[in-house]
């Protein structure tokens, strides 16, 4: 049976922390947006920042730690969001599930931030190994 390491433990911390400031980010889009325009300005808002949001903290993480490979970082991101949404935003916060039916509300920033952060381990991992044999 194999045990988890302190160093492992510690790692996976690591991904959790980014993966949460990403999150983080993404609600300060909603609730300022909230404040300043419309929900539809704000949810379109939202499923642009969401990526970019992605790209930007993924980017960090996988230049500073890369301690997860681009599958698992976007697996974790991705995981977060969900997590978050389901038990802060639906339960606590909305005490509905209603925004699960919306595309541009959950569906399509959870699949872009998938997306962003993925290909962005995949194209700076690619680059670290291909500089790193010149």
């Amino acid at each position: 049976m194999k045990t988890i390491t302190n160093v492992q433990i510690k790692k996976y911390g690591v991904v959790l922390g980014f993966a949460l400031i990403a999150q983080m980010l993404c609600w300060a889009i909603m609730v300022i947006g909230q404040m300043v325009t419309s929900m539809e300005n704000t949810l379109i808002a939202h499923a642009i920042g969401a990526p970019i949001i992605a790209i930007v903290v993924s980017s960090i993480y996988y230049r500073r730690f890369n301690y997860t490979t681009p599958l698992q970082t976007a697996l974790v991101f991705v995981s977060v969001v969900i997590a978050m949404d389901v038990f802060i935003v639906a339960l606590l916060i909305e005490k509905s599930f209603e925004m699960f039916t919306s595309p541009i509300g959950t569906w399509i920033p959870i699949s872009s931030i998938f997306l962003a952060t993925y290909l962005t381990g995949l194209f700076l991992t690619r680059r670290d190994v291909t500089t790193s044999d010149a």
